[in-house]
C-alpha cells in the first residue's frame, strides 16, 4: 500500500528557513553549526594528534650505550644498559669493560683498484 507523501513536515522547515523570524534564525543557526563542525572535524582531530605525537616523542630516550629508542624504563630493553635517567652513566651487562674512543685504533688494509676490475 502507498503512503502519502508527508507534506506537513517538509513545509514546516521550508517555512522555518524562509520566513524570518527566531525559530528560523535558530534553525539555520543550528546547520551552520554541524556543517562548520563536520568540517573542521578532520582539522581538529589532525592537530590533536600532532599534539599527542609531540607529547609521545618527548617521553622517548635512546639509549647512550646503543641507541635503541625506549620509552621512559630504567633499563635498555635492547642491551640492558642503565639509562642516564638513572643519574648514572649507561653499563652494559657484558663482561667486556667499555672502550675509551680517544685511545682506540682502526686498523685500515688498503687495496688497489684496477680500472678493468669489478666496477668497471
Amino acid at each position: 500500500m502507498k503512503q502519502p507523501i508527508p507534506w506537513f513536515w517538509i513545509l514546516v522547515p521550508a517555512a522555518l528557513l524562509l520566513l524570518p523570524g527566531p525559530a528560523g534564525r535558530l534553525l539555520l543557526d543550528l546547520i551552520g553549526g554541524l556543517t562548520i563542525t563536520v568540517l573542521l572535524l578532520p582539522l581538529l582531530a589532525g592537530a590533536a594528534g600532532l599534539i599527542l605525537w609531540q607529547v609521545f616523542k618527548s617521553r622517548l630516550k635512546p639509549c647512550p650505550a646503543c641507541g635503541f629508542v625506549s620509552t621512559g624504563l630504567d633499563q635498555c630493553p635492547a642491551c640492558g644498559a642503565i639509562l642516564a635517567s638513572s643519574g648514572r652513566d649507561p653499563q652494559p651487562v657484558s663482561n667486556r669493560p667499555p672502550v675509551d674512543a680517544s685511545q682506540a685504533t682502526i686498523d685500515i688494509q688498503a687495496e688497489d683498484v684496477s680500472e678493468s676490475g669489478r666496477f668497471g
